[in-house]
C-alpha cells in the first residue's frame, strides 16, 4: 500500500542520516552528562532567601548626662565621684555586670534601651538607681543625692599637748552593733587631719595613741552637706625605760621589758635597750630582765607628761 512505503521509505532516510554512535557502557553513559559530572558549586541558600523588606536596625544609643549632689538643694559635686553603671541581669559568676565607669565629677554615658543599675561613690558615701532607658524620646539629666557629709578627725593628749601623727590612727565604725555584738568596720587606718566623706548619720570613732592601751572611743554625728572636725582628748602620755648602772647612765643592751598594771596584768612587753611605750593614765611596774637578774620599779603615767623611768643595777 501508499502508506506502508511511505513508513519504509521515512525509516531508510533516518536510517541514513544518523552517524553510527560508538558502544558504551553504563558509566560513559552518565559522564556524557555534564550536569552529573561538573565541580561548579551550586548558589548558598541565601542566594534564594526572598527580600522581606529593609533590615531591623539595632536599637540607637543616647547619652545620658549624672551628675552627683551632697543635699537635694546643693550644687554638683565637682571632683571625687565615682560612677559605675551595671546590667540588671547576674553574670554566669552572679555579679551584675559593668556596662560604663568614669571618675571625677559630672559624667555622661551612652547607652542603649534598657534597664539599668546606677552607682555613685564619694569616698565612703554613696546612692545606687535603678535607670530604665526608653526606646524614643530623650533621657533627662540624671541627679543622685548622696545625702553626705565629711568626718576630719584629730587628737591630743592631756589637755592640749600634740600627738606625732605617726603615733595616731583611727578606726570609723557604723553605731549600730551587728547580731555578733561587734559594730560594721566603715574605714580602718584613718590619719589625723584626713577628711573622710561618709552618709549622714552617727558614727562610732576609735581612736588609738600608740599601741598598747591608749584607747578612747567616741560617737559622732555627720550631716549632710557639712565637715565635722572632732578633737579626741587622750589621758595617756609616752614613757621610755631603760636599765642603766647609774642614774643617767647609757642604757644596758639585751634587756628584757614587762610592763604591768597596778592590778598585776601585763600590758606590754620589749626586748631592747631603750624601748619607748605610750600608756594611758595611772599607775604601772616596770620589771627588767638582764643576765638573769630582775630589776623592779613603780611608776605613775600623767595625761600629757612624758617622763623617762630608769631602772639601776645595784
Amino acid at each position: 500500500m501508499r502508506v506502508h512505503r511511505f513508513v519504509t521509505r521515512l525509516a531508510l532516510m533516518l536510517a541514513v542520516s544518523l552517524p553510527a554512535m560508538p558502544s558504551m557502557g553504563a558509566d560513559d553513559a552518565f559522564k556524557s552528562f555534564k550536569q552529573l559530572d561538573s565541580t561548579t558549586k551550586m548558589p548558598k541558600l541565601k542566594a534564594f532567601s526572598p527580600d522581606f523588606g529593609e533590615t531591623l536596625k539595632p536599637p540607637v544609643a543616647k547619652n545620658i548626662v549624672f551628675e552627683a549632689k551632697l543635699t537635694g538643694n546643693g550644687d554638683p559635686v565637682q571632683q571625687g565621684l565615682s560612677w559605675r553603671v551595671f546590667s540588671p541581669i547576674p553574670a554566669d559568676d552572679g555579679k551584675l555586670p559593668l556596662v560604663a565607669s568614669s571618675e571625677g565629677g559630672s559624667a555622661d554615658f551612652q547607652l542603649s534601651p534598657g534597664d539599668y543599675f546606677v552607682n555613685v561613690s564619694f569616698g565612703r558615701a554613696g546612692a545606687t538607681k535603678k535607670l530604665t532607658v526608653p526606646e524614643s524620646g530623650d533621657v533627662e539629666k540624671q541627679v543622685l543625692v548622696l545625702d553626705a557629709g565629711g568626718m576630719l578627725l584629730n587628737a591630743v593628749s592631756g589637755d592640749d599637748t600634740r600627738i606625732p601623727t605617726t603615733d595616731l590612727k583611727f578606726s570609723v565604725y557604723s553605731s549600730e552593733t551587728q547580731e555578733d555584738g561587734e559594730r560594721g568596720l566603715v574605714m580602718a587606718n584613718v590619719k589625723p587631719n584626713t577628711i573622710v566623706r561618709l552618709n549622714a548619720g552617727t558614727y562610732h570613732v576609735v581612736s588609738e595613741y600608740g599601741s598598747v592601751n591608749a584607747v578612747v572611743r567616741a560617737d559622732l554625728k555627720v550631716e549632710a552637706g557639712k565637715l565635722t572636725e572632732a578633737t579626741i582628748q587622750h589621758r595617756a602620755s609616752q614613757i621610755s625605760f631603760k636599765l642603766v648602772s647609774e642614774a643617767g647612765g647609757e642604757a644596758i643592751a639585751d634587756t628584757a621589758w614587762s610592763i604591768l598594771t597596778g592590778s598585776g596584768d601585763v600590758v606590754a612587753e620589749s626586748v631592747s635597750a631603750f624601748p619607748v611605750m605610750v600608756l594611758a593614765e595611772g599607775g604601772y611596774t616596770a620589771i627588767a630582765r638582764n643576765k638573769d637578774k630582775i630589776y623592779q620599779k613603780d611608776f605613775t603615767v600623767e595625761a600629757g607628761h612624758n617622763i623617762d623611768v630608769e631602772l639601776i643595777l645595784n
